[in-house]
């Protein structure tokens, strides 16, 4: 009876690391053939299942220019994967009865004001968490984006109110960055802290994410730290990284595979790290209910009937099991982490680029091994998708640019041009001034100097505006409004589908000043 016992136990775990062999060989290759497919030079994966980590390994370079190497130390912007730790850090506060979930936000922010006053008077910690509030997608964010600009937390807890909603309140999912920001501030009022010392103290610490820090300035050791990466003309480009502090709350977390490997597993455990217990599992079970319904196709091979947001995370049934997960995007960098409860499966996919491809083809690939789905070629996939978007896109700019050079040199054109100069007031990114410098019309925002740029006449009352710095992917058109031969507003839109939704240039309304 003892030597059955010893031989099916050798056989029991022969047959696991013949599995674990077998997903860590479809891993590398599966990684290695993105990082080619998408142009990506650097991303760290991990999984871990059942509480062990069976995989955790760095690919490719920290930096094209210095050629350091990923491993499983190296430090990303994890992004909108911060979210998250944002909802577990209230968590903890609800744990201890400092607040309530359903809590009015004007009860710790008195001077929060939305556009609608019935608005203001219900929006609840819970409405900043699940992107129902009836803003538009991304609305607000050029508060926060481009890095360089000198907007404060509490800017846009003073300009929120004049973001126009486009859907009812709790009508329906628009994703957005500004309400975290603002939870963060609820956090910060009733905790004392900031956000950042917050989840470093309560979350980070007592599970030993000991590499990882809220935000880029709190690292202490940055030896070990990938730059970003944007592809600008079809080359790879390093681009500056984003430090500024007022994205924390919303995604300023920089950490690694090793230390999201502890993250992973206390949400796993709901809410338990070896014996600690960092957050209840009753608080855990409120983050991973449906909050906010999203529309879903169902498609093979996961044939998705449901989406939700939860708080901090995204809610949906793949091939008939439940997945929690969330991404995260910074200029040059992407991120996923994906958590199958039921399969007790936790993936971390974080990359030095900004393709989503990449990562969702990795993901992919290991979850359909886990929930024993056939292989599928998801780089194949996702590059065909890929090249169909770029290419459709290409035409809709190209058309654009190709309509300006072509009325470059006409009498109207220099007219219109110079008509524009003057300064113009927008009621939340403020001023900007539009001005003449050596025969160019010059963009330029007084409060995100980022946005500078020459604008050039399209047609009729249409001009565009290509900004200096092209690693955007996010130049305009500036739409004149003319009354009684006078400049009464512009707006301003996207030119390319393909731009950024937090280039949110739609939200803009533009009077003059002079």
């Amino acid at each position: 009876m003892k030597n059955t016992l010893i031989v099916a136990l050798s056989l029991w775990t022969l047959n696991m690391w013949c599995q674990t062999a077998e997903i860590n060989s479809q891993i590398d290759r599966v990684t290695q053939s993105a990082m080619k497919a998408f142009n990506v030079p650097g991303i760290a994966v991990a999984v871990i299942k059942d509480g062990k980590i069976i995989h955790s390994k760095g690919y490719g370079v920290r930096s094209i220019d210095s050629k350091n190497t990923v491993d499983e130390n190296t430090l990303f912007g994890i992004a909108s994967n911060s979210k998250a730790f944002t909802a577990a850090a209230l968590a903890i506060l609800v744990d201890q009865n400092k607040i309530e979930w359903d809590d009015k936000v004007v009860k710790y922010i008195p001077e929060f004001k939305m556009y609608n006053d019935y608005v203001t008077q219900e929006f609840t910690i819970r409405d900043l968490l699940t992107h129902r509030s009836g803003l538009g997608l991304g609305a607000g964010d050029l508060m926060i984006w481009p890095d360089g600009h000198d907007f404060t937390p509490q800017d846009i807890i003073n300009n929120i109110q004049y973001l126009k909603p486009v859907s009812g309140f709790r009508a329906q999912y628009d994703y957005d960055n500004l309400l975290y920001i603002i939870a963060g501030i609820v956090l910060e009022r009733v905790s004392g802290m900031s956000w950042a010392s917050f989840v470093e103290t309560e979350i980070m610490k007592p599970i030993g994410m000991t590499a990882s820090a809220g935000n880029w300035n709190r690292l202490t050791d940055k030896t070990n730290v990938i730059v970003p990466h944007v592809p600008i003309d079809g080359k790879l480009t390093v681009i500056p990284r984003y430090t500024n502090t007022i994205l924390d709350a919303a995604g300023g977390i920089y950490s690694n595979i090793n230390d999201l490997s502890k993250w992973v597993q206390l949400q796993l455990n709901h809410g338990s790290w070896n014996d600690i217990k960092v957050f209840s599992a009753g608080v855990q079970r409120e983050m991973w209910t449906p909050q906010t319904w999203i529309s879903t196709q169902t498609t093979p091979p996961y044939n998705t009937l449901f989406s939700a947001y939860g708080l901090g995370w995204q809610l949906a049934d793949v091939a008939g099991s439940l997945q929690v997960s969330h991404t995260g995007g910074l200029e040059g960098i992407v991120t996923q982490i994906t958590l199958l409860p039921q399969q007790n499966l936790g993936i971390i996919v974080l990359t030095n680029q900004q393709s989503g491809a990449a990562f969702q083809s990795i993901t992919n690939t290991i979850k359909n091994h886990y929930l024993a789905l056939p292989y599928q070629d998801f780089v194949a996939h996702y590059q065909n998708r890929v090249a169909q978007n770029n290419n459709e896109a290409a035409l809709i700019v190209d058309e654009v640019w190709t309509t300006v050079n072509n009325n470059k040199k006409s009498s109207n054109s220099v007219k219109a041009l110079e008509a524009l100069i003057g300064k113009y007031r927008d009621a939340w990114l403020g001023e900007v001034n539009i001005y003449k410098e050596k025969n160019k019309i010059i963009f330029a925002s007084k409060r995100s100097p980022e946005l500078q740029g020459e604008i050039h006449f399209y047609k009729d009352d249409v001009y565009t505006v290509r900004w200096d710095n092209q690693s955007f992917n996010a130049d305009a058109f500036i739409k004149i409004k003319v009354q009684d031969n006078k400049i009464e507003f512009f707006e301003m839109e996207a030119i390319s589908p393909l731009t950024d939704f937090s280039y949110d240039f739609h939200d803009l309304h533009f009077i003059p000043t002079s």
